[in-house]
């Protein structure tokens, strides 16, 4: 469980980062303040993206694994 609090935590630095900038840049281009809009921005995603991974990943997870369980019956039939 640790390990996955770790991954939560550390996948949502970067995702959120990247998504925040990328969406921030292209909305209000690099205008005075992007910075402190960006870094308010991050923060709220941030801690809205731990809650998500947490909860919704295991469960995306298992929803993958059904997909490729499926198709590798169909590949050994």
């Amino acid at each position: 469980m640790r390990k996955k609090i770790a991954f939560a935590f550390i996948m949502a630095i970067f995702t959120t980062g990247i998504v925040t900038f990328a969406a921030i840049s292209v909305n209000l281009g690099f205008t005075t303040g992007f910075i402190r809009i960006w870094l308010k921005s991050w923060g709220i995603s941030y801690v809205v993206a731990i809650p998500a991974i947490l909860f919704i990943a295991p469960k995306v997870e298992s929803m993958v694994d059904y997909l490729f369980m499926e198709k590798d019956k169909k590949i050994i039939k």
